[in-house]
């Protein structure tokens, strides 16, 4: 199993994280802790913020915000289907007022704001339709 201390000297504290006699990719899991780690914090103390942009050439794209916490996107290339998507976890989503057609989704939780990123992006994905010509 891998270890995960805090260990305190006077005044400064950090996280001790160490694995014995692993193999290779039971070390290669303490990287990646670390970094989750280090995401938290940086989380914590900054938040993360993704920017997106609603792109089209013909139709107009129409996104509506209910609470803050899930999107509509109508007329995606003229259908009559309303795309939802649910932010995740504590992810915030809002229109950017100084750009046109810009979303802005903010949180701590950097697996959250992506995945809810990825959701907007994967919902308004051209299908059956030769996307060169588009």
């Amino acid at each position: 199993y891998i270890e995960i201390t805090k260990v305190e000297k006077g005044e400064k504290s950090f996280i001790k994280v160490q694995k014995w006699q692993g193999l290779k990719k039971e070390l290669a899991c303490i990287r990646s802790i670390c970094q989750s780690i280090q995401n938290m914090f940086t989380g914590v103390t900054k938040g993360y913020r993704y920017k997106m942009r609603l792109v089209y050439a013909h139709f107009p794209i129409n996104a509506v915000i209910n609470g803050n916490k899930e999107i509509e996107i109508r007329n995606f290339l003229g259908q009559k289907k309303v795309f939802r998507v649910n932010m995740r976890a504590d992810t915030v989503i809002e229109k950017c007022n100084k750009v046109k057609d810009q979303l802005i989704l903010e949180g701590n939780d950097i697996d959250a704001v992506s995945q809810s990123a990825a959701e907007i992006q994967c919902k308004c994905k051209v299908r059956n339709k030769d996307q060169l010509i588009l």
